[in-house]
Formats: C-alpha cells, sequence, structure tokens
C-alpha cells in the first residue's frame, strides 16, 4: 500500500508541475508578445519624434531666412532713402 501512496502522491506532483510548466510557457509566450509591441511603440514613437525635431529645425531655418530677408531688405530701403536725401 504505502508504495501505492507514493505512486498516486507522484502522479499527482506530476500533473501539477506539467500544469505549472504549461502555464509559465503561455505566461512567457504573452509576455514576449507585449514585449515586442512596447519594442514597436517606441520605434513608432522615435520616428515621430524624429519627425518633430525635423520639422521643428526647418521652422526655425525657414524664420532665420526670414528675419535675415527682412533686416537685409530694411537695410537697403534705409540706403536708397539715405542717398536720396543727399
Amino acid at each position: 500500500m504505502p508504495t501505492e501512496s507514493i505512486n498516486v502522491k507522484l502522479a499527482t506532483y506530476m500533473e501539477r508541475l506539467d500544469r505549472y510548466i504549461e502555464t509559465q510557457a503561455a505566461l512567457n509566450a504573452n509576455l514576449a508578445d507585449s514585449l515586442e509591441k512596447v519594442h514597436t511603440n517606441v520605434e513608432h514613437l522615435q520616428d515621430w519624434r524624429s519627425r518633430v525635431s525635423g520639422a521643428r529645425t526647418g521652422l526655425i531655418a525657414v524664420g532665420l531666412l526670414i528675419t535675415h530677408t527682412v533686416v537685409v531688405l530694411g537695410s537697403l530701403v534705409a540706403l536708397v532713402g539715405w542717398t536720396n536725401t543727399r
């Protein structure tokens, strides 16, 4: 009898161990999928960040160009006005 009891306990333990291993494998697969999604989302965010940074740099360059044009044209108008009064 004691060997049958030990065999039953061992069989129960093995079944529980198998269920635990299956559960852990499913959990690991789920975690791997979630991490892959997070990695993909981070890549998309970095892509948008670089696009926004490029757009900001472009706007700053256009702003500087407009400012420079206004200053040069203003000085040209002032120079023409100064030469006409002399």
